[in-house]
């Protein structure tokens, strides 16, 4: 059974203790929201986090997957998606309209953003829609400089939910969410008591139709500018940090093809992010990339400019890269191809 049209996945992540399953309870308590099918990684062989997701029977159910999602559990993740539409079908369709999938707090999310990208089974009946992450208002700062893990979570969000803000104090929350907007532009929204406002709520969880327009919330001119703004004035632990940058010629498909490589060989740990809407040479039209560590989306050529901006823009969430840097390679491989070095 292939659903008529995919359905959206949530990808809820955050280190331990930074209140997802609090979060996933009120969420699912929110007035208007859709069949949901909540898949639990728990890392261990007694399944807890189940038992603490309370929901309506018709509204959603729970399934536990135990182990580690980089191992086992990524075979056991992508059967049961492969699966789910014919286990939980009603009059021959998909009983659920939304997957939300929590993983453990130790979890590096890629293997899970692996699995829903690069199973092509998977990728027929599903689509990713966005990756919400969890930040402890409290304690986030020392955890971001102490776990490796963290930062790759944070790296991989579309929206960020500062919890247990109403513990932290003023002075905390403002470097904190610096220190957030220094490693990932994305939205950062405030939950007081594991919930947020109504409008929030709305802002968090509206439909996002297609995974491409992603890209170009992120690349907003207050999430880029936030960005460049920021970042050069923090400490930056561990190096990770968010750098964008913009080009002002349009690119030619083969060579950016080659730069993106060039990237992933020789700088691929240094990359645990990339968004970028590129002006292709070859169309004169603006492409999608995304990119996750290793994983990529496919490019997406959209049909149009979604502004009068006609720049390549792209930012990385990186360790020890440059923005100049970034620049001149993109340009060097650019004049290659054009001259007839770069075949």
């Amino acid at each position: 059974m292939i659903p008529k049209h995919r359905i959206p996945v949530t990808l809820l992540t955050g280190f331990l203790g930074s209140g997802k399953t609090t979060l996933l309870n009120s969420m699912l308590r929110q007035p208007g929201q859709p069949r949901t099918l909540v898949l639990i990684n728990e890392y261990g062989d007694i399944p807890v986090d189940n038992d603490l997701v309370a929901f309506s029977p018709d509204d959603a159910v729970v399934e536990t997957l135990t182990g580690c999602l980089c191992c086992a559990v990524r075979g056991d993740l992508a059967k049961t998606l492969r699966t789910a539409p014919h286990r939980f079908a009603r009059d021959g369709m998909p009983w659920f309209d939304r997957v939300v999938i929590e993983t453990t707090g130790i979890a590096d999310p890629a293997p899970v953003l692996a699995t829903l990208l690069d199973d092509t089974v998977i990728a027929t009946q599903y689509r990713l829609e966005r990756t919400i992450v969890t930040v402890d208002a409290v304690n986030g700062l020392s955890t971001l400089e102490r776990e490796p893990e963290a930062l790759r979570q944070l790296a991989v969000a579309d929206q960020l939910v500062l919890t247990k803000v109403d513990l932290a104090a003023a002075a905390d929350l403002d470097a904190l969410r610096c220190r957030l907007i220094s490693i990932n532009p994305a939205p950062i929204f405030s939950a007081r008591h594991g919930a947020l406002e109504e409008p929030a709520w709305h802002r968090l969880l509206a439909p996002v139709a297609d995974m491409r327009f992603q890209p170009l919330k992120w690349l907003s001119a207050e999430g880029a500018g936030q960005s460049v703004r920021l970042s050069p004035q923090l400490p930056q632990p561990h190096g990770v940090q968010a750098i964008s940058f913009d080009y002002d010629q349009p690119v030619h498909g083969p060579a950016l093809g080659r730069w993106l490589d060039a990237l992933l060989d020789f700088r691929g740990p240094d990359l645990l992010r990339i968004k970028g809407l590129v002006h292709l040479k070859e169309t004169g039209l603006p492409m999608v990339i995304h990119g996750v560590q290793h994983v990529f989306h496919p490019p997406v050529l959209l049909p149009e400019w979604p502004s009068e901006d006609r720049r390549t823009r792209m930012v990385f969430i990186t360790r020890n890269l440059d923005s100049v840097d970034l620049r001149q390679s993109l340009d060097d491989f650019n004049r290659q191809y054009e001259t007839g070095v770069l075949a």
